[in-house]
């Protein structure tokens, strides 16, 4: 048997003695400057003063430096950019709109009913569109947040959230605030390990400009959308919110804006007219008078070229052309392209809509892992929000939490409507052979195609009077049914469903 170390109430201050509070933080941030400086004393790394190479030496190479610039502070930056740039634009709202797409699934023995009622309810207060709307600002600012609204709980927000006070149909959404618009994290923190929150702020202030006053809500009432996560101490410098995502694509993005704006501008100079005058040196030195009838003069002669296409000229001046050659800007313009790409996490096919290029190119490596790379947004990002949220919605909706309850997101990448075909065949040979085999029952069966319709979008038309029609007990191993009801799976998923052997097609 172990034997405790401490008593709970000691247990507690040793806890609390460990978490980082605001009276540290100072002295933690003195503590790491001094140590960074103490680091970039040392070295200790390959050296050739005599080759210029190496640490310490005048190379241009050791003359590169990188410094912290924090472009998610520069809020008045972000916005200019996400409103006149259009690269910025769907780098920010793309993926929030990929990530928020598909949705998610509830995997819980609740009736198709019960879950049909989610759904309503996630309709009545445009929840999609909220976390949408949390999931693109955190996106662009570096993080957000989204009250919880519950009805009648207005005077209690300072209060944690107790969801044996949840009445009937009180949920009424979202209020999607970013960080810079009012919700300020406070200097307490969770010192709860148990909580999901642990660490972070215990409560936000909602401040609002127009009165001067501010309104305390607790933490369990919060949704947090943060963005790209940061160490320990630049995550206090940004008081616990992440970083913008323009943040790591802002340098490549200047390169290529600097390079596509070149290349512009050379057009106009790719075909130069050089007329040679002779005594245009005096005659640019004269009075006004004299350069206005030479500046008329060229004009004309301008006017006339451009008009007739044909060059007048005194027979000792000369008229000449130099044509700019564009060999090798395309490659130079497609690697910056590619570097934006890269930085954003966002296939060129999907941030430039630009088709693969290339012998045998299909994109289809690079669509995957930008599916793959939302995928893993939605776990870090969008998990804890929904975690929040589905308990509330049940109780406001049911009254209660079912202990089952759970999600999935549902898959980012949709299928072709070949792939469509072959899963459907695929499946209901899955779902026959196990029915055959005497495995499953045919309501079993039944339900198995109509829930392989979110994928296939075939068997739709099952509907519940088939299912509880169905017979509920098992078949005996090797008593088959017909098989030919499936030759029609390439048919509208619409048509009239049949019932064969206890199968629906």
């Amino acid at each position: 048997m172990i034997k405790k170390r401490y008593k709970n109430k000691d247990l507690k201050h040793k806890q609390s003695s460990i978490l980082p509070t605001t009276n540290n933080v100072s002295k933690g941030i003195n503590q790491f400057i001094l140590r960074q400086a103490f680091k970039n004393m040392v070295t200790d790394g390959f050296s050739n003063p005599l080759a210029n190479m190496g640490d310490d030496t005048p190379s241009l190479l050791e003359g590169t430096q990188y410094n912290m610039s924090r472009l998610t502070f520069d809020w008045g930056l972000l916005n200019t950019l996400y409103r006149t740039h259009w690269i910025v634009r769907r780098i920010v709202d793309v993926p929030a709109e990929d990530m928020t797409k598909s949705w998610y699934k509830i995997k819980s023995e609740l009736p198709p009913e019960a879950i049909r009622k989610i759904g309503v309810l996630e309709r009545k207060t445009s929840l999609r569109s909220k976390i949408l709307e949390g999931v693109r600002w955190s996106r662009l600012y570096g993080g957000a947040a989204g009250v919880i609204i519950i009805d009648g709980q207005d005077d209690c927000l300072d209060e944690p959230l107790d969801y044996d006070y949840i009445m009937p149909n009180s949920f009424k959404g979202l209020i999607i605030l970013d960080r810079w618009t009012g919700i300020f994290p406070s200097g307490e923190l969770v010192e709860d390990f148990s909580d999901r929150d642990y660490g972070l702020p215990d409560y936000y202030i909602i401040r609002d400009d127009t009165m001067g006053s501010g309104i305390k809500v607790h933490h369990s009432r919060i949704v947090r959308f943060i963005n790209r996560d940061l160490p320990y101490y630049e995550k206090m410098v940004e008081s616990y919110w992440g970083a913008s995502e323009i943040e790591h694509v802002y340098d490549e993005l200047k390169k290529r804006d600097n390079s596509s704006w070149n290349i512009a501008s050379l057009i106009f100079s790719a075909n130069l007219k050089i007329y040679q005058m002779e005594g245009f040196e005096q005659l640019a030195a004269m009075d006004d008078r004299a350069k206005q009838d030479l500046f008329q003069t060229l004009m004309l002669m301008n006017w006339m070229m451009n008009s007739n296409g044909m060059q007048i000229m005194g027979k000792d001046d000369s008229f000449d052309t130099k044509q700019y050659t564009f060999s090798g800007l395309s490659d130079i313009y497609e690697l910056f392209m590619m570097d934006v790409s890269g930085a954003a996490e966002m296939p060129v096919t999907k941030l430039f809509g630009r088709s693969p290029a290339g012998m045998n190119a299909t994109g289809e490596s690079d669509m995957q892992n930008y599916y793959d790379s939302i995928e893993q947004k939605q776990e870090s990002n969008l998990r804890p929000v929904f975690e929040k949220l589905l308990p509330v919605m049940c109780m406001s909706e049911f009254g209660a939490i079912p202990d089952d309850l759970d999600f999935e997101f549902n898959p980012v990448r949709r299928p072709t409507e070949e792939e469509r075909k072959n899963l459907a065949q695929q499946t209901a040979t899955a779902i026959v052979s196990v029915f055959n085999a005497g495995i499953i029952s045919q309501k079993t069966a039944l339900k198995e195609l109509r829930q392989s319709s979110e994928n296939t979008g075939m068997w739709t038309n099952i509907s519940d009077e088939d299912i509880e029609n169905a017979d509920n007990d098992t078949g005996l191993p090797g008593e088959e049914i017909p098989t030919n009801i499936f030759n029609n799976l390439g048919s509208d998923p619409k048509s009239e469903s049949t019932l064969e052997g206890g199968v629906v097609g």
